[in-house]
């Protein structure tokens, strides 16, 4: 009988403590991001072309939109996949 009540006492003890640390896992993050305003056009620079073309061979310009530091955001499809890269007025891809 005394083992029935101390595996009892554990298991017990046991589930209160998971359930004190998953209060402290859950916390708020909150995060800001800062976006250029970016404006839609309907052609983009030579070069900006060039430089997808040799960045992802086969691509095809779906919508770009450039800003007032002249950085592109180009919506592109490349074998089937859409994807959206950042380039600046020279065709240089930046990391975004």
């Amino acid at each position: 009988m005394k083992k029935l009540i101390l595996s009892a006492a554990i298991l017990l003890g046991g589930l209160s403590v998971q359930a004190a640390t998953l209060n402290s896992i859950n916390s708020v993050i909150e995060t800001v991001k800062f976006q250029d305003e970016y404006k839609e056009v309907d052609a983009v620079p030579a070069a900006v072309k060039t430089g997808l073309d040799n960045a992802y061979p086969g691509v095809k310009l779906e919508k770009a939109y450039v800003n007032d530091k002249k950085e592109y955001k180009v919506e592109i499809t490349v074998r089937g996949e859409k994807s959206t890269v950042y380039t600046d007025d020279k065709g240089n891809i930046l990391k975004k």
